[in-house]
């Protein structure tokens, strides 16, 4: 299957179900493990679980392959790994907490640029 066709399948798996919040992120040049992030909301934990499912449901429906999931039990972040594009379903604290975007981004923080007081001493 094609990653394009992947995307669509995985993001209208979201929708369908009312997941919020959705992004994609391209890792191809920032890492060889995965080409795509998928990141989504849900309202709860039965939420979360239920958008988590319907991808995975989806994705086998167009042929595709889950590889694996983590989360479900607890419902507050469920990772399902479909190879070439890795769907992270959250709530919305653990998402604001974690702050995948920014680390997945590819650019460095401000604050860790900044260089410490006695390194420019030397």
């Amino acid at each position: 299957m094609k990653l394009s066709q992947l995307e669509k399948i995985v993001v209208t798996a979201l929708e369908d179900i009312k997941g919020h919040e959705i992004e994609v992120i391209n890792t191809a040049k920032l890492t060889p493990l995965f080409e795509r992030i998928v990141i989504a909301c849900g309202d709860s934990n039965r939420h979360v679980r239920s958008l988590a499912q319907n991808v995975q449901d989806k994705v086998r429906e167009a042929g595709g392959q889950v590889i694996s999931t983590e989360g479900e039990e607890s419902g507050e972040w469920v990772l399902v790994d479909l190879g070439d594009i890795v769907v992270h379903v959250m709530q919305p604290a653990i998402r604001s907490y974690y702050n995948l975007e920014e680390l997945w981004s590819g650019k460095v923080p401000a604050r860790a640029r900044k260089t410490p007081a006695a390194a420019q001493e030397v």
